[in-house]
């Protein structure tokens, strides 16, 4: 009983911790459901997309390729290389959790693997409990497949000038997110100005053009990635 009590506790308290994670990816996933009811998405499919990718980057570069047809190949090899970082996340987060935590508790958790949840995860003073992380999720992606569905809807409904408007909120997210780190880091700006020409390099150069979109940001990803790695490597802090 007692344990049960306990867990209980830690989910509550994962809940609340996950609600301004909920509130922010209500207003993120609105503008992802406008996009989706943009390319013919039903709102079901638009919430399932949600409910089973629950990563922002990955679905909103997908909405192209699944505009087109595109091949799942290319689909496949996009989300894995924009969600790389959910795999050093998880493996960061898998040394708070106890030895004694089951298989099936650890997957559980990684379904939910996103930077804010990860943050607060992180930042939790003492071990991570399954309770917990259970309820950052199943508050956080609520509201992510909440805001989906008022997007969708609203996309299906509202004039086609309005939505246009609506969607340039997904520009102001991803600019929102750039700017403040560019101007603390001189190597991230770098690398951000590169991606930059080499999208547009892509985009309008005679027979670069001819690749699809999501290949152009699967080469611009690891190339720029690369370079950077190589020229401005992460420094290690020393240890004691």
């Amino acid at each position: 009983m007692k344990k049960e009590i306990g867990e209980f506790e830690d989910f509550k308290d994962g809940c609340k911790n996950a609600i301004p994670i909920c509130l922010g990816y209500i207003a993120v996933s609105f503008a992802f459901g406008i996009e989706a009811a943009k390319i013919g998405m039903t709102t079901f499919q638009a919430a399932a997309t949600s409910l089973l990718n629950v990563t922002s980057a990955g679905q909103f570069s997908a909405l192209e390729v699944i505009a087109r047809n595109g091949s799942f190949i290319e689909l496949a090899v996009l989300q894995l290389i924009i969600n790389l970082r959910y795999m050093l996340m998880s493996t960061a987060l898998s040394q708070k959790l106890d030895t004694k935590i089951p298989t099936l508790h650890r997957l559980g958790i990684s379904y939910g693997v996103t930077d804010e949840i990860f943050a607060v995860s992180v930042f939790k003073k003492g071990p991570l409990y399954p309770m917990f992380s259970y309820g950052l999720i199943a508050t956080s992606v609520f509201g992510w497949v909440f805001g989906t569905v008022l997007g969708a809807i609203a996309g299906q409904i509202l004039p086609q000038r309005l939505i246009s408007c609506l969607g340039l909120a997904i520009y102001g997210m991803f600019i929102a997110i750039i700017i403040p780190d560019t101007r603390k880091s001189r190597t991230l700006m770098a690398v951000v100005l590169c991606a930059m020409a080499l999208s547009c390099v892509f985009t309008y150069a005679p027979i670069l053009k001819m690749i699809s979109s999501g290949f152009r940001i699967i080469i611009v990803t690891v190339l720029v990635a690369a370079v950077a790695a190589v020229i401005s490597p992460v420094k290690e802090e020393a240890h004691e």
